[in-house]
């Protein structure tokens, strides 16, 4: 059916016979169709009709070769005149792909002699970057002896209305997800995808404001890179945070042409950059009344305002976006009212139903432990009978609050009904011995007197225990045997605790492990190892990290992973971080007086430490007594620490600096929304969680996060310190990436206080 290869190919550098023949024959139809016209047009020429025709009109010869086109064909196709296009074919003004697609068609035209009408065809045009549609009929050309000497094509640009028909249909299937009841991060990646698919060179995101309307959270972002969505999920919002905090704050449209000029993006320059994104237009998300639920926006690699057609795409994401988290949340407070009790706001039988079978089908897996606690408040009827049922209602509300302040996030607290609540502890280890300790503290926060109207008002309980799997392997078993060890409980006096008769013996950690550590802490069994932090440029070591380790008489040593969790559940971190205090500044202080050169010693403080009103006293103290002048301490906290109180936390920190002493927000990178800490807190050194510097560089996305996370902190004029540092290839990119600091196994494993000179002698060569 087709020409061979060679002659397919070859160039139409003159027109052959048959194409002049064509050409004639082309002249005098139109001559013979101009003689025909009315008289209201019989001057004109049809070639000059033909050229003012908005659609695309050609003819080709058999090989292929334009005879004739009007001038938009030509325009379009990148051509100054209709007169340059003669002799062309799709091979000199298309890709090799589109123009064989082109050429195979109609070569089966003129074989056949069969037309092809209305075909719908998508390609690139010349000197464009988006895709066209169009419309194409084309119709086999005969001479007068009905021999196909070439063809005639027309063809219309459909591409806007294809365009509408795309956004007709993707707001239809929008419409039905949310219908549906679809998970809202599938609604909203759909709907972000629908407008991308509108424009060119725009990536979209929707944030979503969280439940105080403090902070924006991650709800679908596409192809926005991951690192750079990463970096954003928490942001707070505020009236100076890039565009969609601002937007959020204002709770209106926040166009930034330039992030790398626009003030509003000065404290985030540097966390964008890396990204390439250079303007970035935001709209709230919001209720019919106004009520801010988040913001979608859209990103540029252009400076540049965004259209009148990218604005109105915007209106009609932002109004969908509203409906279907209005459903959702209607949705989840319907969810809510029905697993959750009305009075106090806690999880219901119905919750507790679905959600412990769960728990225990974990637990099994896991090799997990599961306690259970029924609760019944003692004499509660003489409440309700004495002081009146709203009275009654304020007590289980207060109890309520204090239960589920008592209790772990990933424990539950259930109302079963009247005066009957139920504690579910999760997530214990296998050796796990400090349940009875956190049942008795609940115990003590139910019997706290509660301030009533008519005076105050004490409340005991009774309370029975059951644990997985010794007591029973279903969620019935457990809550029978509890139920019976409550009753039991009751029997003996009332405001007791009582395990299930099964449970005496249990399997797991001997229960004296608490007093051996506190003993551990005593005496002499604790010490500390430091791990050297070096100077990328130099390799010089500027400091060192004070590492707790336990050596147990009988068991040896015992690994900070196995000891350092029992401290925090029995509250015996804080001697134990008093001590490891006491020790580093001691330490710190004989090697100064040893005439070594002085280093920042680097202590970590937990959340118990740091939430002690008297922690501040306790490092001056510790910097007195061991001579240790202040500059040469610096104090490592999480995120988690700091943000838990903020407030308070800012306090503390104010009162630590004031002392002179460093501050550093530990472990940066690992999952936390970091960002508000950084601007809030005034932390002097940003420590990169190795989780995210060993992805390092052979993950793109670890790439950019790490570089964003460099640059942020240099701007807010932080030092950066690497921590795991392992490989060479991990060295020679945050080198090139300008981080001052780094820690690991590339330098040096944690080592006894012996081995520093050494260490230091070595590294000063």
């Amino acid at each position: 059916m087709h020409e061979p290869s060679a002659r397919r190919w070859e160039s139409a550098d003159a027109l052959t016979a048959e194409t002049r023949r064509i050409v004639a024959a082309t002249e005098a139809m139109m001559a013979s169709t101009a003689h025909h016209l009315s008289e209201g047009i019989e001057n004109l020429r049809l070639k000059e009709i033909v050229h003012e025709l908005p659609d695309f009109l050609y003819v080709k010869d058999r090989d292929s070769r334009f005879v004739f086109a009007n001038a938009v064909t030509a325009s379009s196709l990148g051509l100054e005149s209709a007169a340059l296009i003669t002799g062309k074919r799709d091979f000199d003004l298309f890709d090799f792909e589109t123009a064989l697609h082109h050429f195979d068609i109609e070569q089966q035209i003129m074989a056949t002699g069969e037309a092809r009408i209305d075909m719908e065809e998508s390609y690139v045009l010349p000197g464009s970057r988006r895709p066209i549609c169009r419309l194409t009929s084309k119709i086999p050309l005969r001479n007068d002896r009905g021999e196909i000497v070439g063809l005639i094509g027309v063809s219309r640009d459909i591409t806007e209305r294809k365009r509408q028909e795309d956004l007709h249909r993707g707001q239809a299937s929008l419409l039905e997800m949310i219908a549906r009841n679809e998970p809202l991060p599938m609604i909203l990646e759909a709907l972000v995808l629908m407008i991308e698919a509108q424009l060119t060179g725009i990536d979209g995101s929707v944030l979503l404001l969280d439940s105080e309307g403090t902070r924006l959270y991650h709800g679908a972002s596409p192809n926005l890179p991951g690192g750079y969505s990463r970096l954003i999920d928490g942001v707070t919002i505020g009236p100076k945070v890039g565009s969609c905090g601002t937007a959020a704050w204002r709770g209106q449209t926040v166009i930034v042409e330039d992030v790398m000029s626009d003030p509003l993006w000065e404290d985030f320059r540097a966390l964008i950059a890396p990204f390439g994104f250079r303007s970035c237009w935001s709209t709230p998300i919001a209720t019919s009344q106004n009520n801010v639920l988040g913001t979608f926006a859209l990103y540029s690699r252009e400076v540049r305002r965004p259209t009148e057609h990218e604005m109105t795409l915007v209106a009609l994401a932002t109004h969908i976006a509203g409906i279907a988290i209005e459903r959702k949340r209607v949705d989840d407070r319907i969810h809510f009212m029905a697993h959750h009790d009305d009075l106090t706001g806690l999880p219901n039988r119905a919750f507790l139903k679905e959600r412990l079978a769960s728990i225990l089908d974990q637990a099994r897996r896991n090799n997990r432990k599961v306690t259970v606690a029924y609760i019944d408040l003692d004499n509660f009827k003489d409440i309700n009978d004495g002081r009146g049922h709203a009275a009654g209602d304020e007590v289980l509300k207060e109890i309520a609050a204090r239960m589920a302040n008592s209790v772990r996030a990933s424990d539950m607290v259930v109302r079963l009904g009247g005066d009957e609540f139920l504690v579910v502890l999760v997530h214990q280890s296998s050796h796990d011995a400090g349940i009875t300790r956190r049942l008795r503290e609940l115990q003590k926060a139910i019997n706290r007197p509660i301030r009533g109207a008519d005076g105050e008002i004490t409340v005991t309980s009774s309370i029975g225990v059951a644990a997985f799997p010794f007591d029973g392997a279903t969620s019935e078993e457990l809550l029978a045997n509890a139920d019976r060890a409550m009753y039991r409980a009751k029997e003996l006096g009332r405001n007791t605790l009582q395990h299930h008769e099964g449970c005496s013996t249990p399997v797991g950690m001997p229960l004296g492990e608490h007093e051996e550590l506190h003993l551990a802490i005593a005496g002499d069994q604790l010490f500390l190892e430091y791990q050297p932090q070096v100077d990328v440029a130099t390799g010089r070591i500027t400091g060192l990290e004070a590492l707790v380790r336990w050596n147990h008489p009988a068991k040896g040593r015992v690994p900070p992973i196995n000891f350092i969790p029992l401290a925090e559940e029995t509250g015996l971190i804080v001697p134990l971080g008093l001590w490891v205090l006491n020790e580093a500044c001691r330490q710190a202080r004989n090697w100064q007086d040893m005439g070594l050169t002085p280093l920042t010693i680097a202590v970590n403080v937990s959340a118990k430490q740091f939430a002690d009103p008297d922690f501040a006293t306790h490092v001056a103290e510790a910097l007195e007594r061991h001579r240790l002048q202040s500059r040469w301490l610096e104090l490592e906290v999480t995120e988690s620490v700091v943000m838990h109180d903020a407030e308070r936390a800012l306090a503390m920190m104010e009162t630590l600096r004031a002392l002179g002493v460093r501050l550093s927000i530990d472990d940066f990178g690992s999952g936390y929304s970091s960002l508000a800490a950084l601007k809030t807190f005034p932390f002097d050194r940003l420590k990169m969680d190795r989780s995210l510097v060993e992805a390092l560089p052979g993950d793109k996305t670890a790439v950019a996060i790490a570089s964003a996370v460099i640059s942020l902190a240099q701007t807010l004029k932080l030092s950066v310190l690497a921590e795991g540092v392992e490989t060479d290839a991990q060295m020679d990119f945050l080198r090139q990436a300008r981080c001052e600091e780094a820690q690991g196994y590339r330098f040096s494993k944690p080592v006894s206080p012996e081995e520093i000179p050494a260490l230091l002698r070595a590294r000063s060569l």
